[in-house]
This record gives structure tokens, sequence and C-alpha cells, in this order.
């Protein structure tokens, strides 16, 4: 490497350390920069992902109704409207009393656990085992049963901590419709005003990618709500036929969790397990049989059904994704992490194409 190049690199080096450190030292300036980012990250993923979800509806309106757009917009909103307020009526309040029915439970849960686990000491194998001192079942017991008991607070003070956040979610509730209303009405244009940026050479080609990216976005997201919603429905009659405690919350909680792809379903399915497991080990066993059946369904009929070949991405690029995604920012990362991973593919595959096709096109003349 000549010196010229070194002494290059070395400045660039120097400079990049010196924006780290000036960086730290003005922290408390770039914190209000970073809150309003923060703050405007989950208006704008909500909206975002509402917006996939509504506007193939509301292009179905557009086109059937033969309405003007903002007219389709402002039915839409009223038959989401009617839509969340029957839900409120009458689901919510069976997904509350479910909820504080599992509340109460807990202790009985934990007694049943405590009673387990004396059978299990007064066992001569396990008294035989436990001789060694290698294994202090008395110890595990004693802070399973602590944890049990204290389960019931930590929930509730998990409750409170909720409603304080949904309190600071405020502005969310209120900028959300609203934006969601201006993404409907100028959505269509975005693709265009992205274009303009790029260089007039490249322009349609930078159309067809950004129109892709769209696309790409759009199958995936409401497809997978729509496979969740299948899922967890499938989940709900299974759950009634063999009568599992608190079926509508374990079917919500399997239907909210099929999103994360692989892991999802056993994450889902888990806590339907264990619920059904107090009831009795046969019960548990039809839970396992149930979700399995339901997530058969979803993978030979449902998803290729509904999404198709709309990724195509290997399933082991899947779960590496999802460890580090879940490492780096929890379930929000895990869900965000496969969409994510198919934009940039789709952005990727597509300047790969447009520069091949600029390279033989400059071949041939």
């Amino acid at each position: 490497m000549s010196s010229g190049k070194f002494k290059n690199w070395s400045l660039q080096i120097l400079i990049l350390l010196t924006i780290i450190f000036v960086s730290t030292k003005i922290s408390f300036l770039l914190e209000p920069i970073g809150i309003f980012f923060s703050t405007l990250f989950f208006p704008l993923l909500i909206s975002g992902f509402l917006f996939f979800i509504f506007n193939p509806v509301l292009k179905i309106l557009q086109k059937w109704l033969k309405l003007p757009r903002i007219i389709a917009i402002i039915l839409l909103y009223v038959l989401v409207i009617a839509l969340i307020s029957l839900v409120i009526g009458n689901i919510v309040p069976i997904i509350t009393k479910q909820i504080s029915a599992f509340i109460e439970a807990i202790p009985v849960y934990g007694k049943q656990i405590e009673q387990f686990f004396d059978r299990l000491t007064d066992s001569k194998d396990i008294q035989t085992l436990l001789a060694n001192d290698y294994i202090s079942l008395e110890t595990f017991q004693h802070k399973l049963t602590e944890f049990m008991n204290t389960l019931p607070g930590k929930i509730t003070n998990g409750v409170f901590g909720i409603f304080g956040f949904v309190t600071n979610a405020t502005i969310t509730i209120v900028t959300v419709p609203v934006l969601l209303f201006y993404m409907f009405k100028d959505g269509h244009r975005l693709p265009v005003a992205l274009a303009k940026f790029i260089p007039g050479s490249y322009r349609r080609e930078g159309l067809k990618i950004i129109e892709d990216v769209g696309t790409t976005l759009s199958n995936y997201i409401s497809g997978q709500v729509t496979v969740a919603c299948c899922v967890g429905i499938l989940s709900l009659i299974g759950f009634l036929i063999i009568d599992v405690p608190y079926a509508l919350v374990m079917a919500l909680i399997v239907a909210v969790t099929n999103i994360i792809p692989y892991v999802g379903p056993i994450l889902g399915g888990a806590p339907a397990v264990i619920v059904a497991l107090f009831d009795s080990p046969f019960q548990a066993v039809l839970v396992v049989i149930v979700i399995t059946i339901a997530q058969q369904l979803e993978g030979n009929f449902l998803s290729p059904l509904i999404l198709g070949k709309t990724l195509d991405i290997h399933p082991v690029t899947v779960i590496v994704m999802l460890l580090v995604a879940g490492n780096i920012a929890g379930v929000i990362g895990m869900v965000l992490a496969v969409p994510t991973y198919a934009v940039c593919k789709t952005i990727i595959l597509s300047m790969i194409k447009l520069l091949n096709a600029r390279k033989q096109a400059e071949l041939e003349t």
C-alpha cells in the first residue's frame, strides 16, 4: 500500500474515531433526537403495517363500488370502526373474564405443583437419587412454590405497568389514524415521488424496484395476518371441542405467535399445553394433537394457498435471522426480521438484474 493511500485511510479512521468520541461527549444533545425518532417509530410502524393489510380492501371498495378514493377511505374507516366495536362488545369481555379466571387459578396450580413434588419426594427411587446430594429437589420445590405464590402479584404489577404504557401510548393511538389516512390518500403516489430521486437513466427500473418492494411487503403482511387468523380459528375450534380452559385466550396466543416463522407455533402452543397438563396428561396430549393438526393444515394448505412462494427464503436463513433479531430486539425483532430481509433481498436482486441488463445492452451496442 502506498504512503498516500495509507495516510488517506488513517485520516478517515481518525475522523471516524473523533466523531464517535465527540458523540459520547454530547450525548445530552443527541438524546432529544433519539427520543424524537423513537416516538415516531411505532406510529409509523403500526400505520405502515395497517396500510399493507387494508390497502387491498381499499382497492376492492374502489373497484367494486366505483367510489372515489376519499369516499372509499371513509367507508373503510366506518367498517373498521364497526368491526372494532363488535370485537370490544362481544369478544373483549370474554377474554377479560378468562384472564381474570386464570389469575385466580394460579394459586391452585401452585398447590398442584407442590403436591406433585411432595409425591415425587416420597418416592423411594427419588429418595435414592437425592441421597448423593447432587440434586436438591426440596430447594427446587420451595423456589417453584414461592414463585407461583408471588406470580399473581407480579401479574397485577404487570397489568398496572400495561396501563401506564397505554397512557404513554396515547399519542400513538391518536396519530396512527391520521397517518394511516394520508397513507391511504397519497400512498399510491409514493413510488413515483421516490423515483424522482433516482437518476433519469435508471428511473424506470428504479420505479419498478420500488413497486416490487411494496408488492412483496403487501403480500407478506396481509398473507401472514390471514394465515394467523385461520390458525387461531382452527385452534379455537379444537380447544373448544376438547374443553381446554381459557380456550379463547390460548387460541389468541397461538394466532399472534404464528406470525413468527418456525418457533412461533412452539411458543404459542406451550401455554395451552401447560394449562391442559394441570387438568390431565391426556388433555395435554389432545392439545398437542390439535396444534399439530392446525399447523399441518397451515403448512400444507393455508400458506401455499395464501402466501405461495412470496418470499422463497431457506429455512436455515430464517432461523439464523430469528436468533439474531431476537437477541437484538426481542419479539419485535423476530416479527420484523423476515419482512426486512425480504425487502432487502428484493432490492438487491432487482439491482443485480438491472446492472446485468445494462451490461448486456452495452455489449450489444
